[in-house]
């Protein structure tokens, strides 16, 4: 065989190479998010259902294992059906709260899952773009309920809760686990995925310290209600065009940096048909938005019952109980030394949230004539700049160990502290838009 015959056999292979490796692109489209949540999943038993006789009953018992029974926390799902009951018997609200709460655990993980699967069929591109839009879905689907009832500080605390728990607790949790477990290793991680993530963070930090700073220059006695207002609303259509920017730069322009190139152990299938996961996410998605009314309607009463603000609940609570599968995953693979798998999980939900779904409620508030604004006031906003700062700093050399993990989450329990012990009443004033003109409210007498 000579050259030319070599030559020819050669790229033949890289031919097959790089198909295959297109297929397993097409076939895979994992994400952080998506593999953080998959630890949580166990495989399924198809001997359970291989004796059905009946084709249509056969697959719907195979997408309710799939589905249901196919999540470690598949024990919580047992909430759903009794938070419906507490509410249809009008039981204590504070019990629908934690009943509701609890039922959004395991749906948060399966949206994930869902997503994934649908992904399969859709090719990377599509199937990016709903990791993107649907990543934060609880959160997103919770603060359109609050909004619906005028109550901006339960979405303001909600989602400034998400940021939080994302930088703080799951990314420093995940350091600290990870430097333990691996004291004898040099741990490192890929800077320039997380510097992208930080300067998205630094540019939602900026347009969320604008109006706040815009309020205090005006100086006592000045209203810049309708101005803070305007800002903000200009400030989070820019927000969203840097966020369409961010998606096209990692899924187009820059894909290899956000590839998860760890798991390659195994090629995945998808397990149920694109209707079977399109259906089961509508289902999902429809429940998720009767719980997210629940804990929106009964957060008070909560408050009241158990002697908690309703900052604390919002803003600790409701994060670490709604994305608890994720962040489970991602501390896992903390544990196991991937730690651009954990990085990827708290600096893309981060991202996500500050980025999309922070100036998306803003936009849709507007939409209802609800005034909701980018001012987070002076507590909130210092508390989200020095944690992004921080986050920024400890993330700067690219390496790790649990001594960084332990400074970020004394900073979330410090901060926690502060929340648990800050008990300021829901009746700051703030500006509705009746009959043409702007006229003070309370959001709690409005809520009513």
């Amino acid at each position: 065989m000579d050259s030319h015959d070599h030559e020819d056999l050669n790229n033949i292979e890289n031919g097959i190479s790089d198909v295959q490796k297109s297929n397993k692109e097409m076939w895979n489209p994992r994400t952080p998010q998506n593999m953080s949540s998959s630890l949580l999943r166990k495989k399924s038993d198809p001997i359970l259902v291989s004796k059905v006789r009946f084709g249509f009953l056969s697959d719907f018992l195979t997408n309710l294992q799939e589905v249901i029974i196919g999540t470690k926390l598949a024990l919580l799902f047992p909430a759903i059906p009794l938070a419906i009951v507490a509410d249809f018997y009008h039981f204590g609200r504070p019990w629908i709260f934690a009943l509701s709460l609890l039922g959004l655990t395991p749906l948060a993980e399966r949206v994930s899952f869902l997503t994934e699967q649908i992904a399969y069929y859709t090719g990377p591109t599509v199937g990016g773009l709903l990791n993107a839009t649907c990543g934060n879905a609880t959160e997103l689907i919770i603060a359109l309920f609050a909004l619906r009832e005028n109550k901006i500080e339960v979405v303001k605390y909600s989602l400034l809760g998400s940021i939080l728990s994302n930088l703080l607790l799951v990314l420093g949790t995940s350091l600290l686990c990870g430097g333990l477990a691996n004291l004898k290793k040099e741990q490192r991680y890929d800077r320039k995925q997380a510097d992208v993530n930080s300067l998205m963070l630094l540019l939602g930090l900026l347009c969320h310290m604008l109006p706040l700073m815009f309020k205090y220059a005006a100086g006592p006695g000045v209203s810049v209600a309708i101005n803070t207002l305007q800002l903000s609303r200009a400030s989070s259509i820019f927000m969203l065009v840097a966020y369409l920017a961010y998606i096209f730069f990692q899924l187009k322009t820059h894909r290899q940096l956000f590839d998860s190139q760890e798991e390659e152990e195994e090629e995945e299938r998808p397990v149920i048909g694109f209707w079977s996961a399109f259906v089961w996410l509508l289902g999902m998605t429809i429940i998720i938005a009767v719980l997210s009314e629940y804990v929106v309607g009964t957060i008070e009463a909560a408050s009241n019952s158990w002697g908690i603000s309703v900052s604390f609940i919002s803003i600790i609570l409701l994060p670490i109980v709604g994305n608890a599968a994720e962040h489970a995953g991602s501390i896992i693979f903390a544990f196991k030394n991937k730690l651009d798998i954990s990085l990827g999980v708290a600096l893309g939900s981060a991202t996500q949230i500050s980025m999309f779904v922070v100036p998306l409620s803003v936009i849709v508030a507007w939409m209802m004539h609800v005034q909701m604004d980018l001012d987070f006031s002076l507590l909130e906003t210092s508390s989200l700049a020095f944690t992004i700062i921080i986050t920024a700093f400890t993330l700067q050399d690219g390496t790790s160990h649990y001594m960084k993990g332990l400074i970020l989450f004394l900073c979330y329990v410090i901060i926690a502290a502060c929340y648990f012990v800050h008990n300021i009443p829901q009746n700051q004033t703030t500006f509705v838009n009746m009959e043409g003109g702007f006229q003070p409210y309370s959001p709690g007498v409005l809520a009513a």
